[in-house]
């Protein structure tokens, strides 16, 4: 058994290990990441990159199929080749994730493939191909992300119950799927399937999908989904499910009742759990919340030495956080005075249409005892979403009433997911209304409407009434 030395080792390859280690790179740390499956994670793998891509044919189907109201006719319905769609998909991938590899080689990162244990605070034993090998370090940053959380009778080792992974990996479009779980992660592919052509049931425990989400916003997505035909039954719970004439029944309990389905395949998004009991954390001697990592905003876990970061950690479960608390823990262990104090971590969804928020939606302000005053704006109202035949949605700014100052922006439309950027800007730089309202936004833009909605905020909006 071989024994090799580092400044610093991180635990997992994923968007908030691989950021790391480049960073610690660059500072000159001599630097070790250890990968037991996914250069690049779930979220590069099987995870936010493939599901993309498989979203965007989604919408590109539906585009073609709606094209004519511009003048352009397709001859017949489009045939999507799931093979070639899949060989697509996985080319897309696979350039994101030699990159990743690339990226810590140039930055003198070096890399290792295996199973890692802790034996103590900053001590591994890493199960490699070519044998066992004790890795001691400086400091450890434990990086090692989530999984999807597994349902009692529904096992994602059988065939016909999927989890994201396998979701994104199917050979076929399934005929008929059901989604248990009306979440961000469940709406994404099932809207993404129904629109490839399956016939999508949602199966969700809450009064409504998309559970904490503004209520205008779960309106809007709640009228796309019936224009889709997914079916959508709230307030019910998923019981089991057998094997059926070529397909399986799923039983599931509404509130008038016990119901059943027929489908073919049964996908389970109930959410994630941290992969902190994989790796034999208790000899580090963390403290934990539950099966979360605690930290400080250093990153700095109970035990000095030892970081983590990402989904492991208290707080969102989205690659971009990983990221960037990555890159403090990066800066912390290479001598500078960093922290991670964000205002806010932009979130976004893909559905169609997409939602993406920064700061406080509305509704989280007024209960957080804030008086608001509220700008929004339709996409109807914005020539470029005329443009696209695009038109669905709105940009909400919320700000404070007794300072003007942008509290949170909530965007429900086309390409939310690249507006929300200067509306976490704002969030993090403490603007007030006007800030945005004063800034010359290019024409004929979709970003227009952010700033028609800071003004309409303040009342002083030129392209729609004033409230």
């Amino acid at each position: 058994m071989s024994t090799v030395k580092y400044s610093a080792v991180v635990l997992g390859a994923g968007p908030g290990g691989y950021p790391c280690g480049i960073r610690l790179g660059q500072l000159g740390v001599k630097t070790l990441v250890i990968e037991r499956e996914y250069w690049g994670g779930v979220c590069l793998n099987v995870g936010c990159i493939p599901s993309k891509a498989l979203i965007t044919a989604g919408k590109r189907v539906e585009e073609i199929a709606h094209a004519d109201v511009m003048g352009i006719e397709v001859p017949g319905k489009p045939v999507v080749h799931m093979d070639k769609l899949q060989a697509w998909k996985q080319s897309v991938v696979n350039k994101l994730t030699g990159g990743v590899r690339t990226l810590l080689k140039a930055n003198k990162v070096d890399m290792m493939v295996g199973n890692a244990e802790f034996t103590g605070p900053r001590a591994l034993s890493v199960t490699t191909a070519e044998g066992v090998v004790t890795v001691e370090a400086d400091n450890v940053v434990i990086a090692v992300g989530s999984r999807p959380i597994e349902i009692p009778g529904f096992s994602f080792k059988d065939r016909r119950v999927l989890d994201s992974t396998k979701a994104l990996a199917l050979d076929e479009i399934p005929r008929r799927l059901a989604v248990i779980g009306g979440g961000y992660i469940g709406l994404e592919m099932g809207m993404m399937y129904a629109k490839l052509g399956s016939e999508v049931t949602v199966v969700e425990a809450a009064d409504q999908v998309l559970p904490g989400f503004d209520p205008d916003v779960v309106k809007l997505i709640e009228r796309k989904l019936k224009k889709d035909k997914v079916k959508v039954f709230t307030r019910s719970q998923a019981l089991g499910w057998e094997e059926g004439d070529g397909g399986a029944t799923l039983r599931y309990r509404a509130p008038d009742g016990e119901k059943t389905v027929d489908v073919d395949y049964i996908l389970v998004t109930v959410g994630r759990r941290p992969n902190t009991d994989t790796c034999k954390l208790e000899a580090t001697g963390v403290a934990m919340e539950g099966r979360f990592i605690q930290t400080d905003s250093q990153l700095k876990t109970s035990v000095p030495g030892v970081f983590a970061i990402g989904d492991c950690t208290t707080g969102l479960m989205l690659a971009h956080k990983a990221s960037h608390d990555g890159e403090v823990a990066a800066e912390v262990i290479g001598g500078h005075n960093a922290h991670n104090v964000a205002k806010t971590v932009p979130a976004v969804v893909f559905t169609d249409p997409e939602i993406a928020t920064a700061g406080l939606m509305e509704h989280e302000a007024r209960a957080k005892g804030f008086e608001v005053k509220v700008g929004k704006v339709p996409f109807a109202a914005i020539g470029r979403a005329l443009t696209t035949g695009d038109t669905d949605g709105f940009i909400k700014v919320i700000v404070d009433k007794k300072n003007d100052r942008v509290l949170g922006v909530t965007i429900c439309g086309p390409h939310a997911s690249d507006l929300i950027s200067e509306a976490a800007l704002a969030v993090e730089m403490d603007c007030e209304a006007l800030d945005i309202g004063l800034t010359i936004h290019p024409h004929p833009t979709l970003g227009e409407g952010v700033m028609e909605a800071a003004k309409a905020a303040i009342g002083q909006a030129i392209h729609v009434v004033n409230g």
